[in-house]
């Protein structure tokens, strides 16, 4: 077990459910906080998988833009792992994700949990 703490966000909520900037700014403040976050994407949350996508939403106006929070969760080496069956079940493919983004079931969540993460689900 790593001495880093973990922390997954589960994110199932779609591109018109502000639950999803509450868990996108709750992935990042984990961020800011040290701890070692995964976004783990599932249902209609991969969306914010996509290329673009992110960039078109701003659920919350006291937030930052949902592109920037996506990025930034992505840029300070948190990863973001997307459900292969719900892309598939959308018709997308991994060429219309995000450079970076992981293809990986639920064994993903499960690692990290053994590893001694929290998890929180939105």
């Amino acid at each position: 077990m790593s001495d880093s703490q973990k922390l997954v966000v589960v994110i199932t909520s779609g591109m018109d459910d502000e639950k999803s900037s509450v868990a996108w700014s709750i992935a990042n403040g984990g961020v800011a906080s040290g701890l070692e976050v995964t976004v783990f994407l599932a249902g209609p949350g991969v969306d914010w998988a996509r290329k673009g996508a992110a960039d078109a939403a701003h659920l919350n106006p006291f937030d930052p833009p949902m592109g920037d929070m996506v990025l930034s969760i992505m840029e300070n080496g948190s990863g973001i792992i997307v459900c292969p069956p719900c892309i598939k079940s959308r018709g997308y493919t991994a060429d219309d994700l995000l450079d970076g983004v992981v293809l990986m079931g639920s064994k993903a969540i499960h690692d990290r949990i053994k590893e001694g993460a929290q998890t929180l689900a939105f």
